[in-house]
């Protein structure tokens, strides 16, 4: 093989690393010598220099820094920001200090969530008028266009929570708030939710004027989300009020990042409003019950409230049905699982269409397959019409031609191909003071109606399948069933020759004897 010239281009050198390029005659180790003068002692490296033998610092005694010009003056004359040129006092520029993320809240993981068995259900008065709609038009819908439909409003399904068990123990309780119908996680939640949504239900307020808190204050702490002033961090209610509000208004969030987001500020105008708000104080009226009694504390009105009402309005349960539009109002575990699940049947909505399927069989309604792929639901199945062997009226015979042989087949279609009429379109004349009348279109004709008639019969039979989207097709002939082939008749097998055994036998036994020995 003749070798490459230099006007060549050799692809396999231009796609080499350059490293590999390099040519191999030269050394690459040559400025390093070994030992020979010291006569084989300690290595050298970096000229003469033994590696043992390293040179002093030179910012100790004697030396500068140890990178020239690290500290001193710089390159250009002008002088450093500081010894060793402190990078610390640089101005900061742009993205967050060091010392600000410190000082941030971590994160904590979300806790994972309780086991509940949970299923999606369709509102049953919701798949009804379905129901009545597909049998009154005769349209075959896809299912799991359906389905998707029902997901897009959380009013058109239901949803049901159910307690997993494993013998006796129970992996996650379940409470049923009786008053509004809402699901909880434990006997707090309610709690909470009740004196949140219902506490006027229950309790009355009143606000009555007190003394001003004594001292001078110039400074109070105050939410950096809601706005609520919660007054001087050293003062006696601050911690009350703090957590009051965070058990209110944010418990889904974690108490210490709820704390960070609390500013303190030296407004003169706020400081003034929160000296006012602890003027007056507030006392509670206990309503529904046999005496009247009052209350000075909020932990006072929850002590009461468990004690005397509590108790009748949750039960634990094992099994509910929420709306979906009712699932806003229930625990914040509750709205995730629901949020879950709605996500999980949007992206396929298997279990809701099985349902579904169920719901529909119910009302007599029929399912098939277009194509072998997706499934529709209508007034029947599709029934093949054989005009050869079944007597058939002329206009059916007609109607079916006409469907056979237009592309994209539809109603106006049909009858503009079989019953053309002018539409007269009568527009009133307008009268003053009164708004102006709607155009008036003319009433279809006999023969049209008498299409429609038989369009509707053969739709409902099976012989005609109407889509949602307005093509009608005829029911397709159904392939030949494959006839079974004869078996074979059993012939009798050949009997084998008999099986010799074989025995192994040593070469001197089978050397002949001779005669005489």
């Amino acid at each position: 093989m003749s070798q490459p010239t230099e006007t060549e281009l050799d692809l396999e050198m231009q796609l080499l690393p350059a490293w590999a390029k390099q040519s191999t005659d030269t050394n690459r180790y040559a400025h390093i010598r070994g030992d020979e003068e010291a006569g084989g002692g300690a290595r050298k490296g970096r000229g003469d220099r033994p590696f043992g033998d390293r040179p002093p610092r030179r910012d100790g005694p004697g030396g500068g820094s140890r990178r020239e010009g690290f500290g001193g003056p710089r390159r250009d004359g002008g002088p450093r920001s500081g010894p060793g040129g402190d990078r610390r006092d640089r101005p900061f520029r742009g993205g967050r200090n060091r010392d600000d993320r410190r000082d941030e809240p971590r994160r904590e993981p979300s806790a994972p969530l309780p086991d509940f068995d949970v299923n999606l259900l369709p509102e049953e008065k919701g798949v009804e008028g379905l129901a009545r709609q597909i049998k009154l038009t005769g349209r075959a819908y896809p299912i799991f266009d359906i389905a998707h439909l029902i997901l897009k409003k959380p009013d058109r399904f239901a949803i049901t929570f159910s307690v997993i068990k494993t013998g006796d123990t129970v992996a996650a309780p379940l409470f049923l708030c009786s008053l509004d119908d809402t699901l909880w996680l434990s006997e707090a939640e309610v709690t909470a939710h009740l004196l949140n949504r219902h506490f006027g239900t229950f309790y009355s307020t009143e606000k009555i004027a007190g003394d001003a808190p004594k001292g001078t204050y110039t400074f109070v702490a105050q939410c950096g989300m809601s706005g609520v002033v919660l007054g001087p961090p050293n003062y006696h209610d601050y911690q009350t009020k703090l957590h009051k509000l965070h058990t209110e208004r944010f418990a889904r969030m974690p108490f210490e990042a709820f704390k960070a987001r609390v500013k303190i500020v030296r407004d003169e105008a706020v400081v003034k409003q929160w000296v006012e708000e602890s003027s007056f104080k507030t006392e509670f009226t206990a309503l529904n019950v046999p005496e009247a009694l009052k209350f000075n504390t909020r932990a006072e009105v929850e002590a009461h409230f468990k004690a005397t009402h509590l108790p009748n309005l949750f039960k634990s349960v094992e099994s509910h049905t929420l709306l979906g539009a009712n699932v806003g109002q229930s625990s914040p575990i509750i709205r995730r699982i629901f949020n879950l699940v709605v996500e999980d049947q949007v992206r396929f909505p298997l279990k809701l269409v099985n349902t579904l399927c169920t719901q529909f069989s119910r009302h007599g309604l029929q399912f098939f397959k277009v194509n072998k792929t997706i499934t529709h639901v209508s007034v029947a199945r599709p029934t093949y019409l054989d005009m050869e062997a079944t007597p058939v009226s002329p206009n059916l015979r007609k109607l079916i031609e006409c469907i056979d042989a237009t592309p994209k087949c539809t109603r106006r279609k049909i009858l503009e191909t079989l019953a053309p009429a002018p539409t007269v379109i009568t527009i009133p004349l307008p009268v003053e003071g009164q708004p102006p009348a709607a155009p008036a279109v003319s009433e279809p004709t006999a023969e049209q109606s008498a299409i429609g008639s038989d369009l509707h019969w053969l739709i409902h039979q099976g012989h005609v399948i109407e889509f949602a989207n307005g093509l009608i097709e005829t029911a397709k002939k159904p392939l030949p069933k494959p006839v079974p082939q004869p078996k074979a008749p059993a012939t009798a097998k050949p009997e084998r020759a008999p099986r010799v055994e074989r025995r192994y036998v040593p070469a001197f036994l089978s050397v002949p004897l001779l005669v005489g020995e």
